[in-house]
Formats: C-alpha cells, structure tokens, sequence
C-alpha cells in the first residue's frame, strides 16, 4: 500500500528536495504541497493526506496551529513536525496540537523515512534528540500538582487509603503503621476532605482508578 504525503514548507527548495528524495522511495508517493500554513490545512482537507510532513516556522499559520487544524479533519491525517529547533516549547506544542512525529531539519533523509513509514502505522515517531526533550518536559510537569492522588494525598495517607481499600480495619492499620488508632481516624477524615468522598466504597473505587491497588489480586 502506497503511503501518501503531502510537503507543507515556504521554501520551494526544500519542497522540491524532499519530494525528491521520497518519490525515490518505492511505497510513498507525494500527492501536494503547500507553501504556508493556511494552504496546508486546506490541500489536507482537499486530498486527505495519509502523512503531512511540516515545517513549525510557516508564514499566514504558523505549523503548530496548522498541525492542530489538520489533525481535526476528518480524514485524520498523521503529523510530522519538521524544524530547526529542538527546544522543548515548540516540541511540546507540537505534540499537544495532535503530531505523530517531530524530526530536526538537519536529519538524515533515511530517518524521515523511517518516521514516515511508523506514523502512517499509527505510532509515534520523535528523533533521538527530541525524545531526550520530551522525557525531560515530563519530568519537569511531573513535579506540579497535576490532580493524581499522588499530589493530592501525602505518602502517609495514601499509606493509610491503600489499606482501607484493601478492606483492612482501622486497628489494624494503625498497627502496621505502628501509630495509634486516633491517627488513623485523623487520616481517614482528611482523606475524605481532600478527596470529597464520604464513604468506604467511594474511597475503594478511587483507589482502584487511582492505581493505588487492585482488588483483583
């Protein structure tokens, strides 16, 4: 099956570059191109690309937005963000805006390729030093409180929630925790206002959601 591509760059050169190089390429055929961002989302929706190759940096619609509108189309193209930068803001973006892929201009024509070919699979194609990039932006997120019981609860009570999920009694958990039962009712009572929920069965099924155990075990 042929993979069809469309090139999204306001340099003709580079346009005219890639093609080249793709159409020597057997299984890929390049089907358009669009030299601003605007013109790109209209030829995606006009030919219904299998994978849009663009460059971030585009004149009228700048890549990213682009990217944003193109993978809303019904066709559902598959994305590949093409730049100079591999600064984590304009990786980030791209990827919040829908992209399956993110390749530096300086790239090997043999990697665009190969990320060609594994987001038309529907996988996620990055280059090595992106990918670097992208696990240190989580990192970076992870420290914020992002709503997971692991920024809302302290290690403590979700010591204490675990147990009372697992069907564990207030006794015995102050026991394993070698604190006194008073202290364990004091943790319930703040887990539940921290959480909003006002029983056991409503604490069991967050735990579960949450990750915090699982009843099947």
């Amino acid at each position: 099956m042929t993979i069809r591509i469309m090139l999204a760059d306001d340099h003709k050169m580079i346009r005219d570059g890639l093609r080249s190089l793709i159409e020597q390429h057997r299984g890929m055929e390049v089907i358009g191109e669009a030299a601003d961002g605007q013109n790109a989302v209209q030829a995606a929706r006009k030919l219904s690309p299998d994978v849009v190759v663009i460059d971030i940096g585009m004149p009228e619609l700048n890549g990213i937005e682009a990217t944003r509108q193109i993978t809303a189309l019904k066709c559902r193209p598959r994305v590949i963000g093409l730049s100079m930068h591999a600064d984590r803001r304009y990786v980030a973006q791209m990827l919040k805006a829908g992209a399956s892929g993110y390749l530096l201009k300086d790239s090997a024509f043999e990697e665009l390729v190969l990320a060609i070919e594994t987001v038309a699979k529907g996988q996620t194609y990055l280059s090595p030093q992106i990918a670097s990039t992208v696990v240190t932006e989580f990192k970076r997120t992870a420290d914020h409180d992002d709503g997971s019981v692991f920024s809302v609860l302290t290690e403590r009570e979700r010591e204490v929630l675990q147990q009372i999920s697992e069907g564990s009694s207030t006794k015995d958990i102050a026991s394993s925790l070698n604190v006194s039962v008073k202290t364990i009712e004091t943790h319930r009572r703040q887990i539940m206002g921290k959480l909003n929920l006002h029983s056991v069965a409503e604490l069991t099924k967050y735990a579960i959601k949450e990750g915090l155990t699982d009843l099947d075990k």
